[in-house]
């Protein structure tokens, strides 16, 4: 298993972002959860194989089709342990 965090930033908040990703996410069998950030980023945490992860990871770096992805952070993180993939406030 892979467990990572992503920083997404661009035009990600109002465009469906954290619906598009969720939506990705249990397509994959990823498990975790996604929120938009104050600093109108969004973050990502995110568990799965590493082939499901890849493709995971290569999808929010494009997001959405009304989004518009600037850069994304990822940092490798110890495992955690999540039920399913969660929107969060």
């Amino acid at each position: 298993m892979r467990s990572v965090d992503a920083r997404v930033t661009g035009r990600v908040q109002g465009v469906f972002f954290r619906l598009s990703t969720q939506e990705k996410a249990i397509e994959l069998g990823i498990r975790g959860t996604v929120r938009n950030e104050a600093d109108g980023s969004v973050f990502i945490e995110a568990v799965g194989g590493p082939r499901e992860m890849e493709q995971f990871l290569a999808w929010i770096h494009e997001g959405p089709s009304g989004a518009r992805v600037d850069s994304v952070t990822v940092t490798e993180r110890e495992s955690r342990a999540f039920s399913g993939f969660e929107i969060l406030a």
